[in-house]
């Protein structure tokens, strides 16, 4: 710099390459496009910062799933004779194997539901939290249910509506192959089913993750099921590779997490029951209710810690994208009152 010049003003060493200003940080992320660790430690901050909020809808949705799940288990899995008779027959009956998986599809599909209703409630709630995270405003779990009870109905329209969606593309898949087989070309039909089952799984994760951001939009936009599912496709569109990046790497975290935190509940089930580890190695579904309920304790805690994560990473990711393509993070700073002109309603992040 030549002699007597003025130097730079304040703060200049913190303007980037392309001299803007450094971003606002109001709440839980900068308000500028972010990168793969600042959406992980976003969604981690969210639940640090407001854990009484985020671990208290996550403890309470988890307990009630749970329950649920345990009390079928236990119901209809903790004797099953009826599948264990299964086991040692190799030629049963239409009634046998009517009688034998009577008992699992009556436990899985109350699992399933169970799962899937707590799991929209759980979203539903959490996003709300994340979008107040953002802003750096306090939030409740009164005012996370105000917010989100109206849209629960929404929500769970539009989750099974995506699951139909996926399913549907890899039921499409083998649907070919699976009608060959059946008709008579068995070796045809099998190759057929191979490769349309590959084909179907492929074009099921393409749409699951063209309309993963679905979810958040519904929530902070308030917008219908269909609406939501083109403003999905249209803030993936020619950012799949990298949204798909993402996605895959919070469910490693979250599946890494959950494993880790449900292994000291195996470990004392099956010394608590010792029956419990040992039946499960034979191949047997029989299981005495300390077991089960051993294993629900870990399971819930569990799913505690990861479904604020898993909600918070959905939620930053849809932030993101809208603040590449919208400029979502001029709105946020307004809304946050990081410019000094007061601030603007809650619901900021889907306006």
């Amino acid at each position: 710099m030549p002699p007597g010049q003025p130097g730079p003003p304040p703060g200049w060493g913190a303007w980037n390459q392309w001299n803007r200003p450094p971003a606002a940080k109001p709440g839980v992320i900068p308000l500028r496009p972010l990168g793969v660790g600042e959406i992980l430690d976003g969604a981690v901050a969210t639940a640090r910062a407001h854990w009484r909020t985020a671990l208290g809808i996550a403890l309470g949705v988890a307990v009630l799933v749970q329950l649920a799940s345990t009390i079928a288990n236990g119901l209809w899995l903790r004797d099953n004779s009826g599948l264990e008779a299964l086991q040692n027959n190799p030629q049963p009956s239409s009634d046998e194997l009517l009688d034998a998986m009577t008992a699992s599809l009556s436990s899985a599909g109350i699992t399933l539901l169970a799962s899937l209703v707590g799991t929209v409630i759980a979203t539903a709630m959490l996003t709300i939290v994340v979008s107040r995270a953002v802003l750096g405003r306090p939030v409740t779990t009164r005012d996370a249910w105000r917010e989100a009870r109206p849209l629960l109905g929404r929500m769970l329209g539009l989750t099974l509506l995506v699951m139909l969606i996926v399913l549907g593309a890899v039921f499409a898949g083998v649907l070919p192959g699976l009608v060959l087989a059946l008709t008579g070309s068995a070796t045809a039909g099998s190759a057929l089913l191979l490769l349309g089952a590959l084909g179907g799984t492929v074009c099921g994760i393409w749409l699951w993750v063209r309309y993963c951001l679905a979810a958040p939009a519904l929530m902070l936009e308030r917008q219908g099921v269909t609406t939501s599912l083109r403003r999905s496709a249209k803030l993936v569109r020619n950012s799949w590779w990298r949204i798909f990046g993402i996605q895959i790497l919070a469910w490693l975290l979250v599946q890494v997490v959950s494993f880790i935190v449900q292994i000291p509940a195996s470990v004392i089930a099956s010394v608590v029951e010792g029956d419990g580890f040992q039946n499960l190695l034979n191949g047997s579904l029989t299981f005495s209710w300390t077991y089960l309920i051993i294993v629900g304790i870990g399971a819930v805690l569990a799913m505690t810690v990861t479904l604020p994560l898993s909600a918070g990473i959905t939620a930053l990711l849809y932030m993101d994208q809208r603040i590449r393509r919208e400029a979502l993070d001029l709105e946020l700073a307004r809304a946050a009152g990081s410019d000094g002109d007061g601030t603007a309603p809650s619901n900021a992040a889907g306006s």
